[in-house]
């Protein structure tokens, strides 16, 4: 009996990581879900600002007005729950609890110090190779390509993973990209490579210059 409560104990474990997750579309959310909920919302009369696929202060009082009126939980926050109620399938990630865990031990390793928003760009970066086709198609493949990563080879990736990594490797997974859509991000004052200074620059995060 002990055996067979430990394998369930094991089985279900196994479940809940692979399981994939509803994504959560929140301030500073970007992209075609958002779209669709101001685009919903305007309709039907919760929303007066503009279309623009951006989840701002706007989109997020239209939201909680939207789940006060539906009996929804007043949070401000699109996750399944709402998205279910206004007829929009919520995007999907499919990762591993062991890449979330990987993700947060890159962030806290080349971002420590840097701005939340920074560790959160830092995690996008890598999401966005993912799905670059010039880069591997995984998150370990990603952070092990030979070469990416600096932190990997200067003892840095084996520290302790800080608590604000984890959050910024959550909001990465969850759809949030503050880097812009970036596949690069550079350090100025330490980099030695001359090529990267060669790519357009997206925008400017912390020390961190994020680029295409």
């Amino acid at each position: 009996m002990k055996t067979l409560k430990t394998a369930l104990l094991i089985f279900l474990s196994i479940c809940i990581c692979v399981l994939p997750s509803f994504a959560l579309s929140k301030i500073g959310s970007r992209g075609d879900e958002v779209t669709q909920i101001q685009t919903k919302l305007k309709r039907w009369g919760y929303y007066f600002g503009q279309i623009d696929g951006i989840y701002g202060t706007k989109t997020r009082d239209a939201v909680m007005y939207f789940q006060q009126k539906n009996g929804l939980l007043v949070d401000g926050i699109a996750g399944k729950d709402t998205l279910n109620a206004m007829g929009i399938q919520g995007s999907q990630n499919n990762y591993f609890s062991s890449d979330y865990e990987l993700l947060a031990r890159l962030i806290s390793a080349e971002a420590r110090g840097e701005p939340y928003e920074g560790q959160v760009a830092v995690g996008a970066v890598v999401l966005n190779r993912v799905e670059h086709p010039s880069f591997p198609d995984s998150i370990s493949g990603v952070i092990y390509q030979n070469g990416a990563f600096s932190c990997l080879y200067d003892g840095q990736f084996d520290k302790p993973i800080a608590d604000s990594a984890y959050s910024a490797a959550s909001d990465a997974l969850n759809g949030l990209d503050p880097s812009g859509g970036a596949i690069y991000y550079f350090n100025p004052a330490t980099a030695t490579n001359k090529w990267i200074w060669s790519r357009p620059l997206i925008k400017v995060i912390g020390k961190h210059r994020f680029c295409y």
